[in-house]
Parts: C-alpha cells; sequence; structure tokens
C-alpha cells in the first residue's frame, strides 16, 4: 500500500496569520492534533500542534484564566509552529512501511504529504495534498490484515526457508481458498522461523485447521474467527 492510497486527502489547514486560539479551536472541533501552516498556493509552511499550543508549565503558575486566553489569542501559528525546514515530510508515491519508518525514526506522530511541481521535494515550492498520521497507519494495516470483513484468521509457522510459504498457498488453491489479507514477521526469539498470518473467507475453523496441520514442517499457532 502506498501513502496516496490511505493518506488523509484534503486535510485542515491552518493559513501563516491564523491566530494560536483559532487553531487550536478548529483541532477541537475537528478532533485532530495536527494542523499543516501554509501560505500561497497551498505551500507547506510549518506544522501547527497540539503540543506547540499548549502553555508551557513554568508560566502556568504566574498566569491567571484570562491572561493565559489573551496569550494565545495573541500569538499567530506563525509564531508557534514547527518551521518547513525542520518537517520531515513525505510524498504519495512512498510506501506505509517506509511512513512508519520515518515516524518511528524521529518519533513524530505525522507527516505531511507534499507534492512539488519541479520535482525537488523538499524545497519551498512543496504543495500540501495530505497527511499521514499514526491513525491513518494503523487502519491501513488493518485493512492488509482483511479487519473489516468476516473470515478465520490462522497463524503458521514455518522454518525460513525458501520454498515453504509455497507449500502453504498450494494448501489454499488446493482447496479453492480466497485470501482477504496476508503478513508475515520473524518468529520472536527464533530467527530460524518466520511466522505467516492469513484470513480465509467463507469458511470455518475446522475446515482450516484440518487443511493446514497437514503442511510437512510447519505448525499452526493461532486460529480463530476473527472481524
Amino acid at each position: 500500500m502506498l501513502i496516496r492510497d490511505c493518506m488523509t486527502r484534503h486535510p485542515i489547514l491552518a493559513p501563516l496569520t491564523m491566530r494560536a486560539s483559532e487553531a487550536q479551536a478548529l483541532m477541537a472541533e475537528n478532533n485532530v492534533r495536527h494542523l499543516p501552516v501554509v501560505g500561497d498556493g497551498k505551500r507547506l509552511a510549518g506544522l501547527i500542534t497540539r503540543e506547540r499550543l499548549s502553555v508551557k508549565a513554568d508560566m502556568l503558575g504566574s498566569l491567571n484564566v484570562w491572561e493565559i486566553s489573551r496569550f494565545l489569542s495573541d500569538q499567530r501559528v506563525r509564531d508557534l509552529m514547527v518551521k518547513a525546514a525542520d518537517l520531515i515530510t513525505i510524498t504519495p508515491e512512498r510506501t506505509v512501511e517506509r511512513a512508519a519508518a520515518m515516524m518511528t525514526e524521529h518519533k513524530i506522530g505525522c507527516l505531511p504529504v507534499v507534492e512539488n511541481m519541479d520535482g525537488n521535494v523538499g524545497t519551498n515550492g512543496d504543495l500540501v495534498v495530505g497527511i499521514v498520521t499514526e491513525g491513518d497507519l494503523l487502519r491501513s494495516y488493518q485493512e492488509m490484515l482483511g479487519l473489516p470483513s468476516e473470515g478465520v484468521r490462522v497463524t503458521v509457522r514455518m522454518p525460513n526457508r525458501h520454498g515453504e510459504f509455497v507449500k502453504l498457498m498450494a494448501v489454499l488453491v488446493e482447496q479453492n481458498w480466497g485470501v482477504m489479507g496476508i503478513g508475515t514477521f520473524p518468529t520472536r526469539r527464533d530467527p530460524a522461523a518466520y511466522d505467516a498470518v492469513i484470513k480465509i473467507p467463507n469458511v470455518t475453523i475446522e475446515e482450516v485447521q484440518r487443511a493446514l496441520s497437514k503442511v510437512p514442517n510447519q505448525a499452526i499457532v493461532d486460529i480463530r474467527a476473527a472481524v
């Protein structure tokens, strides 16, 4: 899955001159934590977050509620935002796993999705075309594993060597079963094995158990009806 398939298109944007209090209200109203800040032509200027709009703890003791309100109303998003030059961005053609790696590495909760007419992404001409958040990525992984639909979810452990996955697929072909979602990952604490998670529609747990238990050198480690 690519970023263009899971990103939030046409995200809510904040102009540079928007008051911080207005941005705060906009986030609360739409239940979002990040607003790309744009200049002319939706060109990325920065990013405003809930954390950037929060009043520092050392100020709270010296300000009353009216002073805090006045402080936020006097501030503009351009004064509080993370500037574009300091942002990590991504393009629509990158993969969701690359986005997840970037967000994990930099410990951030979103990536503005940008395009540039001259092809030089990372310049002042970046156009905001979307945003991808932790929630978007989690939703995309759910979809890749077939979560929205009913089926039997089975995890099969197999040796980490060529030909093992083909053996598993051969059983699915023999049974004329479809696959709604699939994923593989290394088995924890056992580098010689890996697990394959498959979601199969229109079958029973008993049918899957009976068919897959016959695959040599492979074992079912989890099986359940899942929606």
